[in-house]
């Protein structure tokens, strides 16, 4: 069993580092609310630190799960940050959802000191967490990600190496990019079906079973159907992640004119006010003058 420590306790974080606690890894949690960490060692047992380099002292594998670029850079090289309380031969597992320049960043100044580093964004959302069954996207040395990946195991279904660092926020970009257009789809579908006057419950239950099937019909559509929206991912991180693929694509020279355009339709869907509502929201624009 390893020796690790969790820094960034939200939806996800929370019981990702749980997790790891229930396979028999002794865990150190830190997290900015410390009510927060105070709410998880509660529930789950571990310790809590009162600084990331407190938390990271001492430990094989450092996991962060934090909100942007600009956070990830704190809790990792601030005068408190994890870098401070890490030792050569230690690897850092970013869970952020993050730009690839940032982790090449991060990445370099690790390899500097002899510290390991993965780039490993996550998908599957709460329920994936809560439930031991996130996808994790990896970038990073192979010897590092075959130390982690039987630790990761603890909240996984699925972890890969893409690529070198960098590599597992590429690979996030384009599961952002695909499911914004799936959910834009989705949307729209239902929508036609409601002004048609069909029934979009039992509509969805005989499309699902052929082509148009997706992890975002089975799993949204009831919600959509019933105007709720307070399931999963929300629009505010959404268009963070979609506004990070539109800045690497403007680089790379990818055209992403779907992504674009549904980006400003999650802008429109802030504007009446559900910057917290999931994703699945796009409908609720739709139906807005209906």
């Amino acid at each position: 069993m390893a020796k690790v420590a969790f820094i960034g306790l939200g939806v996800m974080g929370f019981p990702m580092a749980g997790h790891l606690v229930k396979q028999g890894h002794q865990v150190t949690v830190f997290n900015r609310s410390p009510q927060r960490a105070a709410d998880w060692v509660k529930q789950y047992g571990g310790l809590s630190a009162a600084s990331p380099k407190l938390a990271a002292m001492g430990q094989e594998i450092v996991f962060t799960c934090v909100g942007n670029d600009d956070d990830l850079r704190q809790v990792v090289l601030g005068d408190d940050g994890a870098l401070a309380g890490m030792n050569a031969g230690s690897i850092l597992v970013d869970h952020t959802t993050a730009s690839a320049d940032v982790a090449r960043e991060i990445g370099a100044v690790l390899k500097a000191q002899d510290i390991g580093f993965l780039d490993a964004p996550i998908s599957g959302g709460q329920a994936g967490a809560e439930n031991g069954a996130l996808t994790v996207m990896m970038g990073g040395e192979l010897s590092q990600f075959e130390q982690v990946k039987p630790v990761i195991a603890a909240y996984s279904r699925c972890a890969e190496l893409l690529g070198d660092v960098g590599a597992g926020q590429l690979t996030k970009m384009v599961n952002q990019i695909c499911i914004a257009g799936v959910v834009q789809g989705l949307a729209e579908g239902l929508h036609f079906a409601k002004s048609a006057g069909l029934d979009g419950i039992k509509v969805v239950e005989v499309i699902s079973k052929g082509a148009a099937q997706s992890w975002q019909m089975e799993n949204r559509y009831q919600t959509m159907w019933q105007g709720k929206y307070d399931f999963g991912f929300a629009i505010d991180w959404m268009r963070k992640d979609l506004g990070i693929a539109l800045d690497e694509a403007r680089r790379n020279g990818s055209q992403l004119p779907l992504t674009a355009l549904v980006d400003q339709f999650y802008a429109d869907v802030q504007g009446m006010k559900g910057n917290r509502w999931d994703t699945s929201s796009l409908l609720a624009r739709l139906e807005k003058n209906r």
